[in-house]
């Protein structure tokens, strides 16, 4: 048997990894006893991949093993087997063991070991993954690897970009980790709010979930008065009593309006405010040139965007393919904003943009990736103003197949500014005095060319998990007024459609030209949540194949079959939780969801850093004139990648954190008040029950169920009594009672009212087979399970 390969251990006996080096940095690694050219057992596999992630791709490890020909294929087969039995999982285009962290990762870094070093943890790590592990922190020399250039220096509290490696000291943090860059200064502080106390001084109340007061001493309050958002460190840590902090800053009165989404952008370290040097650079900046661009300002190109949008970065137009090549046939125009144009890499604007990532939307503010001057003015397609574009041209047959596009650098000119409602009244027969003009010449040959798109779609078979998006509306004091499902309108999924198309034309494009980009990915689902699923899905009576060549289509019937039954709503959620999240990646594995090989985000450019980087891409290698994508860009797109998917997670967070505060305080005055809700999460430590009429969901502790005693059923998704038979199951409807809600933290529970209803045959055969290993306790909190989005 092969022994499996050791890391050198350190002669001086100093901590490992101070002056060692992985890949050329991380401690040289000796494989003993393995044959070269043999393929190695599954358990040298699983080894080297946890010892060295940065040689984790297929590719890499039949490098290290000397594999060539069919020993390549039975390797292939290998990592697939481990893949299926849950062994291994993707990461862009390496393989890890589940529970690792990618060999590149945002690290916070929180706090100092023993010796002083500094320890950090992952910025973002799902819930259901238990405890963040923890990473140390390894220095370099001031003048970086190898003497070459000055290497980045990170302190407590600070946010990086570390390359990650498997330590060698097996008794301190399973990894050790390697600056590339600092991306935030200073993020340790804490938030809360600040409560008087007699006598001077105060207590803060936190505003996470999990978070604790903390005393401040009169010294210390640095002016913030009752009800104050204040910033603050911690002071003094003791043996007992609370920990003593200090107030940094004062962000304002929690009471105030928008105070809710302050909360969140202070908590998850959203830029916010710009630095006075972007905000010169965009001042400063000029309407842009004709330089290398083919004049369209006579094409009606119009945009079609939500009613109180402010920045608009597409426009579009359609009309019959006048070749008899391809009768029946459409051509659709797409132009899109050319931010690459006034945000050129390496400037004040493009460093901030980066390191936002994308823009973060709440009900009551838009934080933005650019400054108003370019986002809501230069850049943005307003109504008859003269602005640059990139643009598609895209040719589809009549039974929607793309059989050709072409890209050009514009000047376009809007025809009109369109709100989805408007251009959906025009064509549904009430077209109002703008949109009249307009419906045969530009509306109608839209809608037209949708139908023929739509073929295409109907044919490839994406995803169609329609989820109910939610819109909190506000009153003017900042509160929740009521909360909307808007309705799905044609116009919407013509827009998403016609977007969609362009992304693929930009993938493709690059592509060709062999040029570097990041792409937009989406993996299939696991092994591990495809069984999970078709366990749940068997007690339905609905069956799921096995293997790992699942396809969209696959999901798509068995949302089908669940259509119109009451278990509808509870088969979307579980096959939404078996979904893979979309990231960003230089290396390409296509989009599982859209069920298409080759896509990257292109039509965003305001709002999203990856389609700029994919527009300067185009631009460089399409011989589009300045503003091209530079030779470091390419070379640091792995980097880029990893920090904007950290930056949307980190987005989104804070987005959902915000709702929940909102509807917390929303419903803060209706404690014992009782509500129709869904059974939305089942956890062995109790229930989440989500409230369809307010957008929110709270939990309903295990203990608080009954007497009876409630047994965790993970492949029925139930929580079942022993005795009774009786219990609550995912999709159940249930009516609960409002026992407490805490604004600041977002955080409600509830009281079961419904009395259980009685479990199928299927669960009561779990109880009488004693099967509890699988998940039967009693707590009195539980974790929220994860959220999945595309």
């Amino acid at each position: 048997m092969s022994r499996i390969p050791r890391e050198r251990t350190n002669p001086a006996g100093k901590r490992p990894g101070k002056t060692g080096r992985a890949g050329k940095d991380a401690p040289a690694v000796e494989p003993l006893n393995i044959v070269h050219g043999a393929l190695p057992s599954r358990e040298v596999i699983l080894r080297f991949i946890a010892d060295h992630p940065q040689k984790a791709s297929k590719r890499e490890l039949a490098k290290a093993f000397g594999l060539k020909g069919d020993s390549r294929v039975e390797l292939k087969q290998m990592l697939q087997e481990l893949e299926q039995e849950g062994m291994l999982q993707k990461n862009r285009k390496s393989l890890i063991r589940p529970g690792a962290l990618p060999p590149v990762t945002v690290l916070d870094i929180t706090t100092r070991d023993k010796d002083g070093d500094l320890i950090g943890r992952p910025a973002e790590w799902p819930e259901d993954q238990g405890v963040a592990p923890a990473v140390a922190i390894r220095q370099q020399s001031p003048a970086g690897r190898q003497g070459k250039g000055k290497a980045p220096v990170a302190g407590l509290g600070d946010r990086i970009l570390a390359k990650i490696f498997p330590a060698v000291d097996r008794d301190g943090p399973a990894y050790t980790a390697r600056i590339i860059k600092v991306i935030d200064r200073r993020r340790g502080a804490s938030m809360g709010v600040f409560r008087t106390a007699p006598g001077g001084g105060g207590r803060l109340l936190p505003i996470e979930r999990r978070g604790e007061e903390m005393v401040i001493d009169p010294d210390f309050t640095g002016g913030a008065t009752d009800g104050d958002l204040v910033e603050v460190e911690i002071a003094r840590l003791g043996r007992f009593g609370l920990p003593r902090a200090k107030v940094l800053s004062i962000v304002g009165s929690v009471g105030s309006e928008k105070a809710i989404s302050m909360i969140a952008i202070h908590a998850h370290g959203i830029p916010h405010v710009f630095p006075p040097a972007v905000i010169a650079e965009a001042e400063a900046a000029k309407p842009a040139t004709m330089s290398h661009r083919e004049d369209w300002r006579d094409v009606p190109l119009i945009t079609i965007d939500p009613a109180d949008a402010k920045d608009h970065d597409d426009a579009v137009y359609a009309e019959l393919d006048p070749s008899p090549d391809n009768p029946g046939g459409v051509i659709v125009t797409v132009a899109i904003a050319d931010v690459s144009w006034y945000v050129r890499p390496n400037s004040p604007l493009d460093r901030e943009a980066l390191k936002r990532g994308n823009s973060v939307y709440f009900p009551d503010r838009v934080v933005p990736m650019l400054p108003e001057r370019i986002s809501n003015d230069l850049c943005s397609l307003k109504e008859g103003v003269d602005r640059p574009a990139l643009a598609v041209r895209m040719s589809f047959s009549g039974e929607g197949r793309k059989i050709g596009h072409i890209f050009h650098r514009i000047m376009m000119k809007s025809a009109a500014k369109l709100s989805y409602q408007q251009a959906q009244a025009a064509i549904d027969g009430k077209p109002d005095d703008q949109t009249g003009p307009m419906l045969e010449p530009i509306l109608k040959p839209l809608w037209h060319a949708y139908e023929v798109m739509k073929r295409g779609r109907d044919r490839r078979q994406p995803l169609e998990l329609d989820m109910p998006e939610r819109k909190i509306l506000l009153k003017p004091d900042g509160t929740v007024d009521r909360v909307v499902v808007p309705p799905r309108l044609d116009a919407h999924k013509l827009i998403e459609e016609m977007m969609i198309q362009a992304n693929v034309c930009a993938a493709e494009t690059l592509e060709k030209k062999r040029q570097p980009l990041i792409y937009r990915i989406h993996d299939g689902p696991t092994l591990a949540k495809q069984e999970i699923l078709r366990e749940f899905l068997a007690t339905l009576g609905i069956s799921l194949a096995k293997g790992g060549n699942m396809r969209a289509n696959n999901f798509n019937g068995i949302l089908a079959k669940a259509d119109g039954t009451p278990h509808q709503t509870m088969v979307s959620e579980m096959v939404l939780r078996s979904q893979s999240q979309a990231i960003y990646g230089p290396e390409n594995i296509g989009h599982f969801g859209l069920n298409l090989m080759k896509y990257a985000h292109f039509t965003s450019p305001i709002r999203r850093y990856a389609d700029l980087i994919v527009h300067r891409a185009l631009v460089g290698s399409l011989g589009f004139g300045e503003g091209g994508i530079t030779p470091d860009e390419e070379a640091a797109l792995d980097d880029i990648a990893a920090e904007i998917s950290t930056f949307e997670r980190r987005a989104m967070a804070a987005e959902r954190e915000t709702v929940d505060r909102l509807i917390a305080h929303h419903l803060s005055g209706r404690v014992g008040e009782e509500f129709a809700g869904r059974v939305s999460g089942v956890t062995k430590s109790g229930l989440f029950v989500a409230l369809p009429d307010y957008g929110a969901d709270g939990f309903v502790p295990i203990s608080t169920l009954g007497t009876d005693y409630f047994i965790y059923d993970e492949a029925h998704q139930a929580l079942s009594g022993e005795r009774t038979g009786l219990g609550y199951r995912l999709g159940d409807s249930v009516t609960v009672k409002l026992a407490e809600a805490i604004p600041l933290a977002g955080a409600l529970r509830f009281e079961m009212v419904s009395e259980g209803r009685e479990m199928p045959a299927a669960v009561r055969s779990f109880h009488k087979a004693g099967r509890r290993d699988r998940g039967q306790v009693r707590k009195k909190s539980g974790t929220r399970p994860p959220r999945g989005r595309h």
